[in-house]
């Protein structure tokens, strides 16, 4: 059975978004990187890679879309990415792989081994990481958000595979946490006063806070490292296109 992907693309400032004025486009996903649309670099990576599909875009204008020659489906956002996912889950259910449209980078080996080892992991949901130390490796000089753990310190990768309708209650985690992403105390009481501690001090391992997650919701989650560090690397801002363009330049 194919696996079904979802690429999020909602922006919330549509044609008003940086990153679409600069390319002069109606919508982020569109930006040209190297000369094509970013999320069409997405769309032709999913449709390369075995296994895959159908493939689902949530974005708020589908009409943006019109001018791409690749087969998808359409669905609609919510205020931010968790609510965006939660509406694909009641749509299309797990397993459901998940990517974004602003990561041209995407590869099928790297999709490939991420379903293998979250598979092998046996979790409910997957989240697929690069450590410091691997994309300082392969992105020289890049400069990346990163998560400090006292095991790892590592940046996302915009690969999650939900694996079972247990993943559910994580995405609900993840939606009571963006809610409350301006008010420090509630993610607090919601996360608990020691786990947060720990992670201000540096002390919280990856299994200590997998093991938070799994008492919260009862779901299983594993941090699937990716050997390849411009996996990490997605366009957010002007300075990240200038980058993909060049590595795209040196790795076509």
């Amino acid at each position: 059975m194919n696996l079904p992907a979802l690429v999020l693309a909602g922006s919330r400032d549509g044609a008003q978004d940086p990153l679409a004025v600069l390319g002069g486009v109606a919508h982020k996903a569109l930006l040209p990187v190297a000369g094509r649309p970013m999320i069409d670099r997405v769309l032709e990576t999913l449709a390369q890679t075995s296994g895959i599909g159908p493939v689902y875009i949530s974005i708020e204008t589908p009409e943006a879309l019109d001018t791409l020659d690749r087969s998808f489906s359409c669905l609609p956002t919510a205020k931010g990415p968790s609510g965006s996912v939660a509406l694909a889950l009641e749509a299309v259910g797990t397993p459901l792989l998940i990517t974004t449209a602003d990561h041209p980078l995407l590869q099928s080996d790297w999709i490939i081994d991420f379903v293998r080892d979250a598979e092998a992991a046996g979790c409910d949901l997957a989240v697929g990481i690069a450590s410091r130390s691997v994309i300082e490796r392969d992105v020289p000089g890049t400069k990346r958000t990163y998560i400090p753990l006292a095991d790892l310190a590592f940046s996302g990768c915009n690969l999650f595979l939900l694996r079972s309708p247990r993943a559910k209650a994580i995405v609900t985690l993840w939606q009571n946490l963006e809610r409350d992403r301006k008010h420090p105390l509630r993610m607090a009481r919601t996360l608990g006063f020691g786990i947060l501690l720990r992670a201000l001090f540096k002390r919280l391992s990856s299994e200590a806070l997998t093991a938070r997650i799994h008492k919260l919701t009862g779901a299983t989650v594993k941090l699937v490292e990716i050997e390849n560090g411009r996996a990490a690397v997605d366009v957010d801002k002007p300075a990240d296109l200038t980058l993909v363009e060049t590595l795209l330049a040196q790795h076509p």
